[in-house]
């Protein structure tokens, strides 16, 4: 059956635009696959710890060699890998802070970027390659292309890196514009934008659901 591995990275737990845009999406999948199988992790909510010394000294070191500090870390990097592994379709949804992403979302991709396992750098394949991924994005601000801050973006284009360019996932991002307009004054002429922009997300994200679901059950 259907496997889907759902990450949240949204410090807020309410209001969350990024969140909103995760839900459609997942409540269209689970309409296209209501047996299907969903882990999932809110990294807001309990954030996994950030790579350390030991976590990365382990991956060069025989197991057997481990101490005490390298097989802890290593048993945290395994289970997230393996959740990854598990996943036949991948959902990451993100606010951008600070033209960037949260800090809890660049932690877990250093957990589970693990050379030989989700990653590969003599340009054979990786396990993922060709799996379908989704990033529903929130930005508080206009970074569409051709936009003034188009270049500030720091979160869309690095996840299609790490995504699709690291991991060989099919990459698509799905990004609500201007979300920061109906509670910032200055922006108020951009609120009618800033809606259209959402609308088109969910509708994105929807769509983006059942085109994935499509390719699953062949």
């Amino acid at each position: 059956m259907p496997h889907l591995l759902h990450i949240d990275s949204s410090a807020v737990s309410r209001g969350s635009v990024s969140r909103e845009l995760a839900k459609t999406f997942r409540r269209a999948w689970q309409k296209e696959n209501p047996d299907g199988v969903v882990t999932y992790r809110d990294l807001g909510a309990v954030p996994v710890p950030p790579l350390t010394e030991a976590g990365v000294t382990a991956g060069f070191v025989p197991p057997a060699a481990h101490d005490g500090h390298q097989r802890a870390a290593m048993l945290l990097r395994d289970e997230l890998v393996e959740e990854l592994l598990a996943a036949d379709t991948l959902l990451v949804s993100t606010p951008m802070y600070n033209w960037s992403i949260p800090s809890t979302l660049k932690a877990w991709l250093d957990q589970v970027l693990v050379n030989d396992r989700t990653i590969t750098f003599d340009g054979s394949p990786g396990p993922l390659a060709g799996r379908p991924a989704t990033v529903v994005a929130s930005y508080g601000g206009g970074y569409s292309p051709g936009a003034p801050m188009e270049k500030a973006n720091h979160c869309g284009p690095y996840l299609q890196t790490v995504f699709g360019t690291g991991l060989g996932l099919d990459v698509e991002i799905i990004a609500a514009q201007l979300s920061l307009a109906p509670r910032v004054p200055a922006m108020a002429a951009l609120v009618p934008l800033a809606e259209q922009s959402l609308a088109q997300a969910h509708q994105a994200a929807e769509k983006r659901a059942r085109e994935v679901s499509a390719v699953l059950v062949r």
